[in-house]
């Protein structure tokens, strides 16, 4: 294990050298570097060996990445851009599924897929990572409107992608009757109930916060708070049993645990802006004291003390949300590292030509949804104007990541299609990171300049 620990050092090592002075996104070196060094060990695996194992790894590292990710939202942000956030994560999402399934016997014919196993493939190739975006995204200077459309519709295009997989294709899969009734009823209680569960699970741990000023306690809060957000969530039938409930229901443990930790993000982000002001009051009363002929050295020695205390306030959130980060880096990494481990590349070689045309097909339908959206938001002043640009970044910025594995492996192994949906979801993940990210380097790259500009007009405007 100490041999694995420090591969995984140096792996992650040289993915932030290569992102910091050649600027190549450090998923693509983490890919490249976990296969380099999984074949140096002769194929051996060290941390997970089978799909299953990668999977119950992916959920254990999952909202840590989550959290990461929910700590550059605020809820100005939500506000702002809230109805282009909604149509990008849940709308797009649903008329992909719906497009799907009309065009599913061109793709897959031979295999008379059944409606409910389209709709459980195409759920697991719609999610998209959030961990790659921000890390291409943090090489350039790029508009903040961009950035939270590109990075918002990551993060919670993988609650919508769960909840039509689990709640719909899994439903139907296992035999149960699609209606428009039952999704309109278990989408409201699922996104509603996940939302006010966060929010209460957020405000418990701003309760716990508040008996400390330790920074590591503070930590601790913040991944008690999402991991207990996700969990729970997950298992909340068995609370609701308690109270003789008698229900199976699950909610979203990805939307508990971002609504979890943006309720604690919000009001930690408003202490740290209270700080900021409180700081600049302490600062003027010093200054006024000092000029004082008479200035009283206790009172000074007051302000000094109360202006530390807010200082010492104010960087232990910072470094909190910096200390989640290098976690999340970490975390980003064991995954890549475990993923060249299960990939079988004899069975994405025999599904080549249909995880070409998946790839393909999935392409195309997400440069359709996101010029739709393009269209709608030129045509409203309730929406940030979307350009070609922006169109370019928005089309591929939906890469794949390890949710997918996730999903792959809630699906009954007896299931007659099971190789042939994972080699197709295994390379669609392969081809959107390596692919996609290439294609996003070239777009930023060569509008780097026009992207600047924006940036700066944006401020301008604000």
């Amino acid at each position: 294990m100490v041999m694995t620990l420090l591969v995984i050092a140096a792996i992650l090592f040289l993915a932030l050298q290569f992102q910091d002075k050649y600027g190549i996104p450090s998923p693509l070196t983490l890919i490249g570097l976990s296969f380099l060094a999984h074949y140096l060990f002769s194929g051996t695996p060290v941390l997970t060996g089978d799909a299953e194992h990668f999977a119950a790894l992916v959920l254990l590292l999952l909202p840590i990445l989550l959290i990461a990710d929910t700590l550059e939202l605020t809820i100005a942000d939500l506000k702002e851009h809230g109805l282009s956030l909604f149509y990008l994560a849940v709308i797009a999402v649903a008329l992909s599924v719906v497009v799907a399934i009309f065009t599913a016997d061109s793709l897959f014919g031979q295999y008379n897929l059944s409606i409910a196993a389209v709709i459980v493939l195409f759920a697991m190739v719609l999610a998209t990572d959030p961990v790659s975006v921000v890390s291409i995204f943090s090489n350039f200077e790029l508009p903040h409107r961009l950035k939270i459309l590109a990075e918002g519709e990551s993060l919670f295009n993988d609650a919508t992608a769960l909840i039509v997989f689990v709640f719909i294709g899994l439903y139907a899969l296992e035999g149960g009757e699609i209606t428009l009734g039952y999704v309109s009823e278990i989408s409201l209680i699922v996104v509603f109930g996940s939302a006010l569960l966060g929010v209460a699970i957020g405000y418990i741990g701003l309760l716990i916060m508040k008996t400390t000023t330790n920074r590591t306690a503070e930590l601790m809060i913040v991944i008690l708070a999402g991991y207990g957000g996700f969990e729970l969530a997950e298992y909340f039938y068995l609370l609701l049993n308690m109270f003789g409930a008698h229900s199976h229901l699950h909610l979203s443990g990805i939307l508990t645990c971002i609504f979890a930790t943006l309720t604690l993000h919000h009001v930690m982000s408003q202490s740290i802006k209270s700080d900021e002001e409180d700081l600049a009051d302490e600062e003027a009363a010093l200054q006024l004291e000092s000029k004082r002929a008479n200035s009283s050295e206790s009172v000074i020695s007051s302000i000094f003390d109360r202006i530390k205390a807010t200082v010492e306030e104010r960087d232990r959130h910072l470094r909190t949300k910096e200390d989640i980060q290098l976690l999340a880096i970490v975390a980003n990494t064991v995954l890549f590292f475990a993923m060249a481990e299960v990939i079988n590349l004899e069975i994405l070689l025999k599904y080549k030509t249909e995880i070409i045309m998946m790839f393909i097909a999935t392409t195309i339908i997400r440069g359709l949804m996101m010029a739709k959206f393009a269209i709608i938001t030129n045509q409203t002043t309730k929406m940030t104007n979307v350009n070609f640009r922006w169109w370019g970044v928005l089309t591929f910025a939906g890469i794949k990541g390890g949710l997918s594995i996730v999903m792959l492996m809630m699906i009954p192994q007896n299931f007659e299609h099971i190789e042939l949906f994972t080699a197709v979801v295994v390379g669609v993940i392969m081809l959107s990171t390596f692919i996609y990210s290439g294609i996003l380097l070239l777009i930023i790259g060569k509008n780097a300049e026009i992207f600047r500009q924006e940036k700066e007009a944006e401020g301008h405007d604000h």
